[in-house]
């Protein structure tokens, strides 16, 4: 009896996981997509919206004019390479390659290009937190990076206790790191301190059936806007982006 009164007590001790909240998104505004990008990456920077598309041959990096779609400048990568998730740090440009096993890094104020670095993984992914790079490898792991590319902590993402495979396109918002699962519709939001999925966002039917078409992919961009509070999201070979705010179900 002393030992089962002793663990009781032990666990009784530990504080349980607060309920996951249930999130649908509501479109605020929508803007033109350009339904040839492949969208991988999705962030602001200084107000101006930035993307980075993949596919072997075709993969970019663009700014974009949020209202029109159309990209007021553009980097074009070798064939070789597929491009992935992006972030600006500092005064560095960040790019994924799937699995090439490079990054590569630009200026984040002229787009002129500084180096390519080795990347130990495949790429997905990347976000960051001000103070460091954030990025996915398609695993339930997020990797917290210095600015040179050095793993410092990996987390393993858990939505009640189960790991979450297939983290891809990631963003930091108020505090927690959102993170789309691909080939879903849905979004999460991680605390980034323990892993624990604290809420899921739905977003099916944000795309409706009328603007899809044979080569329209999945759910994969999410930008905020921390000028304006405002949140984005898109998808690969989508005619749309969309302002959005989340409530919960």
């Amino acid at each position: 009896m002393a030992v089962v009164s002793l663990m009781t007590a032990a666990f009784s001790s530990v504080p349980a996981q607060a309920a996951v909240k249930s999130y649908r998104v509501r479109v605020v505004k929508e803007y033109p997509h350009d339904v040839t990008s492949y969208t991988q990456g999705l962030f602001f920077r200084d107000g101006q919206m930035y993307e980075s598309t993949g596919q072997y041959g075709s993969s970019t990096f663009r700014k974009v004019d949020l209202e029109t779609g159309r990209p007021l400048r553009k980097l074009a990568f070798d064939e070789r390479y597929f491009v992935e998730g992006s972030v600006c740090l500092g005064d560095d440009l960040y790019i994924l390659t799937w699995s090439s096993r490079v990054a590569f890094i630009y200026d984040a104020s002229t787009l002129t290009y500084k180096a390519t670095k080795s990347y130990p993984r495949e790429g997905w992914g990347l976000t960051t937190d001000g103070s460091q790079l954030i990025a996915s490898d398609g695993s339930a792991s997020l990797y917290f990076m210095t600015s040179d590319l050095r793993v410092t902590r990996r987390l393993t993402v858990k939505l009640s206790g189960r790991p979450m495979r297939f983290l891809n396109e990631l963003e930091y918002i108020d505090g927690k790191i959102w993170a789309n699962v691909y080939t879903s519709d849905l979004i999460l939001i991680i605390n980034p301190d323990t892993g624990n999925v604290e809420a899921t966002v739905d977003c099916s039917g944000l795309l409706p059936d009328s603007l899809r078409g044979p080569d329209t992919d999945v759910l994969n961009g999410i930008a905020f806007d921390p000028s304006t509070g405002k949140i984005y999201l898109t998808g690969k070979n989508w005619p749309r982006l969309y302002e959005v705010r989340i409530e919960e179900k």
